[in-house]
């Protein structure tokens, strides 16, 4: 029942998904194939976590910060099914060691069995996609032991999540204010988003305010006016300063960070750079980053409760800054998304997962991808880099008019906080 009123709720923010720097990390010695991996094609991971996405709802889904949390269990799950059958890496949940296991079989279980445990009414489709990646591979006691390891890969994270309580009721009324600065409901949706999610437990940080990011611009300061002038000029719907390719990026990013990043992740594995368990290693740290990213954001963003640009360019006579006025009837190119503005948590989760891409496979990767709000005349964008690509991704809310400058820079900087630390604490490579 609690998923029903779940799927109930989350239908009012349809709208939402329908039109939604890197720090230089060199690549380690993260590439390097494991000898008992090496013969196993990376495959499984790319297919599972297009799973997971369909099991979510496609690009139909409403609820980011579920589906960041759902990927990162799926991933760590997989990570940790390899690693028990050929130790490379610090595992993250489970102990047990079992180097007879069949790897394909254990990272599939893995996942499906985190999925089932969330969507028990896709069970044909879960079983169907374990039985596809299951065809690859002889019955035998190699296959049994692959289905032991990966089950308990998946119970060992679902056990330590299992008090998060992720399906409260996302829908929060927004308390009203006429201090200047404050946030307030944004139409189409006049409401806050998860404000329990600022107090999730991370999957890496330490705790969730541990790179809570610095003040944003005082109103009456410069730096707050020409951030308020670029989005008020550049962000507007009838703008005629942004230009054709600016808005094209706009809706090209303005996509769920977890769906866009992902994508980014399967077009940079299907490479064949990685081996198996180092391809399961990268979408783990990934979407840990990016799900502790989410979680950071709202606790920076609750912690502050800034206004969006909206609600600042229309109610500017109340700001005290003289250098900015008002203009009632301003709307941005794309709907605000129901939360606060600073810092930009898009921008963060962009550049939290460049951060950890780059210190993976190094950041001058080049890749084309499509998106799933991209504009149908122009579906595809390239990028020669990560880095390139998470700044492109900030640069588009404020052209979409839903952030401040300062608000994406923010994000950016906690981005890059979030994946760094992730990368270096988590699931480190063995002492040979």
């Amino acid at each position: 029942m609690k998923k029903l009123r779940l799927l109930a709720i989350l239908t009012v923010v349809s709208v939402f998904a329908a039109c939604n720097r890197s720090n230089g990390v060199e690549p380690g010695d993260e590439s390097r194939k494991v000898p008992h991996l090496k013969e196993y094609s990376n495959q499984v991971i790319l297919d599972w976590n297009q799973v997971a996405f369909n099991a979510m709802g496609g690009a139909t889904y409403q609820h980011s910060l579920v589906a960041s949390r759902l990927n990162a269990m799926v991933h760590l799950a997989m990570h940790d099914a390899l690693n028990a059958i050929a130790p490379a890496f610090k595992t993250y949940a489970l102990q047990k060691r079992d180097a007879a296991a069949d790897p394909i079989t254990a990272a599939a279980t893995a996942a499906h069995d985190i999925l089932l445990a969330s969507f028990p009414d896709k069970k044909a489709m879960l079983d169907s996609a374990l039985t596809v990646s299951l065809s690859v591979v002889k019955e035998g006691d190699k296959l049994t032991r692959g289905k032991a390891i990966g089950k308990e890969a998946a119970a060992g994270i679902i056990g330590l999540r299992k008090d998060d309580g992720e399906l409260q009721d996302p829908i929060a009324g927004v308390e009203p204010s006429t201090v200047p600065g404050i946030f307030q409901g944004v139409p189409p949706m006049a409401f806050v988003f998860a404000p329990f999610w600022k107090t999730m437990k991370p999957f890496g940080l330490t705790k969730v305010d541990q790179f809570r990011v610095a003040p944003h611009p005082t109103l009456t300061s410069k730096a707050y006016a020409d951030g308020f002038e670029e989005v008020k000029k550049m962000g507007d719907l009838a703008s005629t300063s942004r230009s054709a390719e600016q808005t094209s990026y706009a809706k090209f990013w303005y996509e769920f960070s977890e769906i866009g990043w992902n994508r980014v992740a399967r077009t940079a594995a299907a490479s064949g750079k990685l081996d198996l368990i180092g391809t399961a290693r990268l979408f783990a740290l990934l979407n840990m980053a990016l799900a502790d990213s989410y979680t950071a954001g709202w606790d920076s963003k609750f912690h502050y409760n800034f206004w969006r640009p909206y609600t600042a360019i229309r109610q500017a006579e109340k700001d005290g800054n003289n250098a900015t006025s008002p203009n009632a009837t301003w709307e941005p190119l794309l709907p605000t998304p129901p939360v606060q503005d600073y810092p930009s948590t898009h921008s963060a989760l962009g550049n939290a997962a460049a951060t950890v891409l780059a210190g993976i496979l190094g950041d001058k990767v080049s890749f084309s991808m499509p998106s799933t709000t991209a504009d149908p005349a122009k579906p595809t964008r390239s990028f020669g880099s990560f880095s390139e690509a998470a700044k492109e991704n900030a640069d588009s809310r404020v052209m979409a008019g839903l952030h401040f400058r300062f608000s994406c820079d923010a994000g950016l900087d906690l981005g890059s906080n979030v994946g760094s630390w992730i990368l270096k604490n988590h699931l480190q490579p063995q002492a040979d």
